[in-house]
């Protein structure tokens, strides 16, 4: 029976959660991975072309599988035969294993890609409704495509969009051409984001704020003076 101190003295063979999660989805097969995991171990004790004859014995399968499962990686791009030089200058050839890792960060980046069409979709969808919602009513199929051509055309962000349909409801105005119009004095005024437009907005608010006293003090002063007329006691005037 093996003790711990053996069972320590083996060694391990590290592998990417990466790997372990995605080898499937990416259309390698458990025999390809199982072969593939023998070359990463040998890899790791400093053997990067070992035997497949070998390997083949470990496996349990015969040398004509073993060979036409090596194809089989190679051929869909998991792994690459390479010619290397070691420090005495003789050349040799090398598994290199690392292609199957640009093809997990490929499937990755499509993934991501996948989530954001799905999630800009839905950011679609709840514009609409946000539309009929302040509108109180459907939008008409010509009003859906002036909003789609803002997105896809204009390429005016979706945040940027919902900010001028506020900024038209506060002004009570309720269709889509003062949106435009407001969607366009934005762009004239190089507002490009979310963040520059309420800034504008709020800078615009604080101006508002201080012109209000400073015209009821005008009003005051323009006011023309009113004598005091006493019905009480007319000879005092």
């Amino acid at each position: 029976m093996m003790d711990l101190e053996d069972y320590l003295n083996a060694g391990t063979t590290t592998i990417s959660n990466l790997l372990m999660t995605y080898y499937n989805k990416l259309g390698m097969t458990n025999q390809e991975f199982l072969l593939y995991l023998q070359l990463l171990h040998y890899q790791q004790e400093g053997n990067s072309f070992p035997d497949l004859q070998e390997i083949s014995q470990r496996m349990g399968i015969s040398n004509d599988d073993i060979f036409t499962v090596m194809e089989n990686l190679l051929g869909k791009g998991f792994m690459q035969i390479k010619r290397i030089q070691d420090p005495q200058g003789r050349t040799g050839d090398s598994y290199d294993l690392s292609p199957i890792y640009v093809k997990i960060q490929q499937l990755l980046q499509s993934k991501i890609k996948k989530e954001a069409v799905v999630e800009h979709e839905l950011g679609i969808q709840e514009l609409f409704q946000m539309f009929e919602k302040e509108f109180g009513r459907p939008l008409s199929p010509m009003e859906l495509e002036t909003i789609k051509m803002w997105i896809v055309e204009d390429k005016y962000e979706l945040e940027i969009i919902r900010l001028a349909l506020r900024e038209s409801v506060l002004n009570q105005v309720y269709n889509l051409k003062y949106v435009d119009r407001i969607l366009l004095s934005w762009e004239r005024k190089n507002l490009k984001s979310p963040v520059q437009i309420q800034q504008q907005q709020q800078k615009r608010k604080t101006e508002l704020a201080n012109q209000a006293p400073r015209q009821s003090e005008m009003s005051k002063e323009d006011l023309p003076k009113v004598p005091l007329y006493n019905w009480l006691n007319p000879d005092n005037d």
